[in-house]
């Protein structure tokens, strides 16, 4: 068994600590303009007032990080990457995940982050492991490693061991320690594969096994097209915190899936006296009131 490792990720004036001896840090999706029509114009005519709406939302409904993607058809990513996290800075000092599949686009928002950012992400794809790894090394990053490689997604979970062990392992050699390469699974929906969740936790739990790295997932993928997504979103969350999940990429405004997070932490033993399960009651207690 691997040593459970921790994963700082830093602002200027803030860090945040990943570790399964630690609550879960839930990295908050909502800047995104995928399937979102008015962030997506707003981007292209450099309005970024949804960017900065978002922001506050999210680290007010508990996300610890913040993944930044502005990533819109036709537009110059590098500017907008650098200047939603401008936005973002000025209503907030969470530690940010750069969301781009732009290399040129990463190493500019990388120049302007004060502090350790989390890259979002890099595959075991050659060429991405040549182009994003040492941007992650040159700027004190630490990284997402998707469990994809030249060959696609593995089918099976030692498949997607074997790709987590070969994006650690090229990271080890670059001088990138363990610690800081977060491991993604990857989650398919149960929509197409029924299996998809089983091999998505068997995954983390021999990954974590093996490296003791921290593990992301996005975790709403598990229920696409499906009905009832949010009571499959909240049940695959939970059991995948128990097999090892440290940071959900998910949706804080979500509540049910908040709920679940804070319920797995405490049966965990991650929540002493239950703490933070009864502060999010009274809060959410205290909201129903101020609508009332």
């Amino acid at each position: 068994m691997a040593e459970n490792l921790t994963t700082i990720i830093a602002s200027k004036t803030k860090k945040v600590f990943i570790s399964r001896d630690r609550p879960c840090v839930i990295i908050g999706e909502c800047i995104n303009p995928t399937g979102r029509k008015k962030l997506q114009t707003a981007l292209k005519e450099g309005n970024f007032d949804i960017v900065r709406r978002d922001a506050i939302a999210q680290v007010e409904a508990g996300a610890g990080i913040l993944d930044i993607n502005v990533g819109v058809p036709g537009g110059d990513e590098a500017t907008l990457l650098t200047k939603a996290i401008q936005t973002v800075r000025e209503v907030t000092d969470a530690p940010l995940c750069i969301d781009t599949a732009d290399p040129e686009a990463l190493e500019e928002a990388l120049k302007i982050y004060d502090g350790k950012a989390l890259v979002n992400s890099v595959t075991g794809e050659e060429r991405r492991l040549k182009s994003v790894l040492p941007l992650v090394k040159e700027y004190s990053a630490a990284v997402i490693g998707l469990c994809m490689d030249d060959e696609g997604i593995p089918p099976t979970a030692d498949g997607r061991l074997a790709v987590a062990k070969k994006i650690i392992e090229r990271a080890g050699r670059l001088g990138i320690p363990a610690e800081d390469v977060v491991i993604d699974p990857l989650v398919l929906t149960v929509g197409s594969d029924y299996l998809a969740g089983r091999i998505a936790l068997d995954a983390t739990k021999m990954i974590v096994k093996e490296f003791g790295v921290n593990i992301a997932m996005g975790v709403s993928n598990i229920s696409f097209g499906m009905p009832d997504r949010g009571a499959l979103n909240a049940t695959f969350i939970a059991m995948a915190v128990r097999a090892g999940l440290t940071c959900p990429i998910a949706n804080p405004l979500h509540e049910g899936v908040v709920k679940a997070i804070l319920a797995a932490d405490l049966f965990m033993g991650r929540d002493e006296y239950g703490v933070r399960w009864i502060k999010a009651y009274r809060q959410r207690q205290e909201t129903a009131g101020r609508r009332a």
